[in-house]
């Protein structure tokens, strides 16, 4: 399985490691960025570069903040800057809520009854799909996922990567495509948000900008998936041989049942609390002031809805299967999630200076339009300005694993430079996420690749980085192909990329 240290693709991979291993913490990186962009300010102000906001007409130039004034502002913005950035707040909240639903175990069972319910002829289709919607769970799809189905592949004859592939594709591969919102939305509308902001200081995106397009993805890379498992993958892995046991596995004991069966109830009443506010013409969750659903109280306040969506339910479970016996253990549930994020608020600290300081010193706008004014030169259109960034968000992602990171980088420049164009944020968030999925399963610089590593040598103990490159590699060119094709064709076909989320800024 391993391929040969001297073929070219196994120099490339190790280029690629080397290069992202040199690359410092994502926060140092974001403070260095503020010190260029310090740099930069100081530099542009020297020169007395000037330009014309597109939108107001206004005379803009860069604010210098190597001056005194500039030095102040640093001083005074270091709190705000990182309290009111608007991803923070929005992302602990859910994860709060959600922590619940994996720290009682209701999470792992959700998934465990899925895929072990499935017949062998569709076990592929449905190990795929539960590694595309395993999303919202954060790691879950991982840590439960990725040895369950290769258990359930050894079980049914086949190879056990496969089983570990298939699910992989699905969980990283099709990382962007859900049926359920998950924090990663809310993080990625917020800083698309604070870039539109450039522009139109007043404009807002929501965390389900790209819900149309993204649901539907969940079909298409179920499909590539399944397709690439059963026609490429197996065929190559060819019958296993090694020595691992099959085990089988475990059923639900009464005590899960019972956890279950309230979870399930304590969720139908929510869902149906919050049909029952909105269905009516004066439902108490519709907003009599912005009718409809965009303006809805669910749509608005959906941090909210995800926050309870996971706590409820969550505790419900535990309450009924005994994993959760008195108060002390839902906060210790919470504090763990937190434990596991402390990462995140560090790195989202240096984030937040870096975006503000780019914001007060104007050069994103002043690279957009720039941009944008060479972009319309070109006279490209939408199509090859698409594909164009969705190449370059896969190339970045080999090197630099982040979603977000990579977002609050490219956000500041790609979403004014797009909205000059005439191109709505949205649209530019989605390219981003479809670049952002394809290359998460060929890059061992992504987070959990060692973790993917560590299952497939209980199966395969002389495995390497290059095996489970070689194995994922056709997932991710069936990505790139077919998802790139579709967002083509859904922008062709002039659809909204969500709620109240057309294509083009200003709705037309």
């Amino acid at each position: 399985m391993n391929l040969p240290r001297s073929s070219y693709f196994q120099r490339t991979l190790d280029r690629i490691e080397r290069v992202g291993n040199a690359l410092p913490h994502p926060a140092t990186l974001f403070l260095i960025l503020c010190g260029i962009v310090i740099g930069l300010s100081w530099i542009v102000s020297i020169l007395g570069i000037q330009i014309h906001h597109p939108v107001t007409g206004v005379p803009l130039h860069s604010f210098n903040l190597l001056s005194v004034e500039g030095l102040h502002k640093i001083i005074l913005g270091l709190l705000p800057n990182f309290i009111n950035f608007a991803p923070l707040g929005s992302v602990l909240v859910c994860l709060l809520g959600l922590s619940i639903a994996e720290h009682s175990g209701l999470l792992g069972i959700v998934l465990r009854l899925v895929v072990q319910a499935t017949p062998q002829r569709l076990l592929t289709v449905i190990v795929v799909f539960a590694g595309a919607t395993s999303n919202t769970a954060g790691d879950v799809g991982y840590v439960l996922l990725l040895p369950l189905s290769a258990a359930l592949f050894l079980a049914a004859g086949r190879h056990p990567l496969a089983g570990i592939a298939a699910a992989f594709s699905g969980i990283s591969g099709g990382f962007a495509a859900n049926l359920l919102l998950s924090p990663t939305d809310l993080i990625l509308a917020g800083f698309t948000q604070e870039a539109a902001r450039l522009v139109l200081p007043e404009y807002t995106v929501t965390a389900m900008a790209n819900y149309y397009f993204l649901a539907s993805s969940v079909l298409l890379v179920t499909v590539v998936g399944t397709l690439v498992t059963d026609w490429v993958v197996m065929p190559r892995l060819g019958k296993y041989t090694g020595s691992a046991p099959v085990g089988p596995i475990a059923s639900l004991g009464p005590a899960e049942w019972r956890g279950l069966r309230w979870a399930t109830g304590a969720t139908l009443v929510l869902t149906g609390l919050i049909i029952a506010g909105l269905l009516p013409e004066n439902g108490f969750l519709l907003d009599q002031a912005r009718p409809g659903f965009i303006g809805s109280y669910f749509l608005r306040g959906l941090v909210f809805f995800i926050f309870i969506g996971g706590l409820i339910p969550g505790i419900a479970y535990g309450l009924g299967a005994g994993t959760i016996r008195r108060d002390r253990d839902v906060y210790q549930g919470m504090q763990k999630t937190l434990e596991l994020v402390a990462g995140y608020v560090v790195v989202i600290f240096f984030i937040a200076q870096f975006v503000n300081f780019f914001k007060w010193t104007n050069l994103g706008v002043m690279l957009a339009v720039e941009g944008a004014v060479f972009l319309r030169w070109l006279d490209w259109g939408a199509v090859p300005l698409l594909i164009g960034l969705v190449l370059l968000t896969a190339t970045v992602n080999l090197v630099l694993g982040s979603s977000s990171a990579k977002w609050a980088l490219l956000a500041p420049i790609f979403v004014p430079m797009f909205m000059l164009l005439g191109y709505s944020p949205e649209l530019t968030q989605v390219s981003y996420r479809v670049g952002d999925s394809i290359t998460n399963i060929v890059t061992p610089l992504m987070s959990n690749f060692p973790l993917v590593l560590m299952f497939v040598q209980r199966y395969e103990p002389k495995a390497g980085i290059g095996t489970i490159t070689a194995i994922m590699l056709p997932y991710s060119l069936g990505n790139l192909i077919c998802w790139t094709l579709w967002l083509i064709a859904w922008v062709l076909l002039g659809w909204p990329l969500g709620p109240g989320a057309s294509l083009m800024l200003g709705g037309s």
